[in-house]
């Protein structure tokens, strides 16, 4: 199975590992998708030594792929957050990391509001937020396929 779906996470610092795979598992079960075909994981930059994260990339055999606010602030998503604006500096980081890690193209030609169509990435599954009584803070998964090497001829 071509591994060309990207999980863009967002969540609130200590956030287990079990609350991301547990939104991960009914994600994809809902949408049937196969887990199988996840290439990885993407985020905020400031995430990228979350304790939550970096095991479940590290459990799942997974890249975390991190990105900056104000590259992610130049993709144009369906579901913008003022809130996530304004604690992170940009309007989105699930759906915005994931279809920024399925892209193919350098991100040096990501210029600002690019559509997920002019990078030739499906957006599969919106902003979803989680959580889970007992397990300690709150996750937001969104998918994106990259695309599929016939895709690109």
């Amino acid at each position: 199975m071509q591994q060309v779906l990207w999980v863009g996470v967002g969540c609130k610092r200590g956030t287990s590992w079990q609350l991301i795979d547990w939104a991960i598992e009914q994600v994809f079960r809902e949408n049937q998708l196969c887990q199988s075909a996840i290439a990885g994981i993407a985020t905020i930059d400031t995430k990228a030594s979350e304790f939550g994260l970096v095991k479940l990339c590290h459990l799942r055999n997974l890249p975390l792929k991190t990105f900056s606010a104000q590259i992610l602030r130049c993709v144009c998503v369906p579901n913008p957050a003022t809130i996530t604006e304004h604690k992170v500096g940009t309007p989105s980081v699930a759906e915005a990391a994931a279809i920024l890690a399925a892209t193919q193209t350098p991100l040096l030609t990501v210029s600002p509001f690019t559509s997920t169509e002019a990078l030739g990435v499906r957006f599969l599954i919106p902003k979803q937020i989680f959580k889970l009584e007992g397990q300690p803070g709150a996750v937001t998964l969104a998918v994106a396929q990259a695309p599929t090497p016939e895709l690109l001829e």
